[in-house]
């Protein structure tokens, strides 16, 4: 039986892509480089805004020694347009609010900072869904470390056989796996290569059809 349901953020629940491109391209003219793809910031999203400004660096041949600077930017940058340009994935507020309705307990666990996090569900309406959220820098650990899920589910008063996380990055599959976590995987964020051993519970193309999956395993 499934009561708990926590989910990933980015390339989940939203396509946030586009305005992290915006804000990672605007620090890179900064600091003197050209700007890069959407599907090369897609590669570098899922490990927390560190790991993603480090990546960008690395891949435009910057100065590694200048993370921090390049992280105040980076941060000044998406605070000005965290929602520009993101929106829900189709399906998503229709599933939410679905699973409110039905009584289940929902979270988020993501890595990207809880601040913008927060903001970003304040501005999108999505805060109403999650009465727990837990950001990279929320804990000293982040995902694929399994204590920030453990956490979630414990503040929302659930237990790991009737919580079900909701992910589409390898770094989901492994945080759920090592929690002792059932995974359902969106195929339709931002993994973009092969996943060793990849065994998830559920799978879902549309975030819409994953309700319907949910309330089977909840009778």
């Amino acid at each position: 039986m499934i009561r708990t349901v926590v989910f990933d953020l980015d390339g989940t629940l939203v396509h946030s892509a586009p305005d992290l491109q915006a804000a990672a391209n605007r620090m890179l003219a900064d600091l003197g480089h050209d700007p890069i793809d959407i599907e090369v910031v897609i590669s570098f999203i899922g490990n927390g805004v560190e790991a993603l400004v480090r990546r960008c660096l690395r891949h435009v041949g910057h100065d590694p020694q200048e993370l921090s600077r390049a992280l105040e930017m980076f941060h000044a940058y998406y605070a000005r347009d965290l929602t520009t340009l993101t929106r829900p994935y189709p399906g998503v507020v229709p599933l939410l609010e679905q699973l409110q309705e039905g009584g289940f307990a929902l979270g988020l666990c993501t890595n990207k900072p809880e601040k913008p996090a927060r903001d970003l569900c304040q501005a999108l309406d999505l805060e109403r869904f999650f009465p727990v959220v837990l950001g990279g820098d929320t804990l000293e650990v982040r995902k694929p470390d399994p204590a920030p899920l453990r956490h979630v589910i414990a503040a929302l008063g659930g237990t790991g056989p009737e919580t079900l996380y909701v992910g589409d990055s390898e770094t989901d599959y492994l945080t759920a796996r090592r929690a002792g976590i059932r995974f359902a995987y969106f195929d339709g964020g931002y993994q973009n290569t092969e996943i060793a051993g990849f065994k998830p519970d559920l799978t879902v193309s549309h975030m819409g059809d994953l309700a319907a999956l949910i309330l089977q395993h909840a009778e």
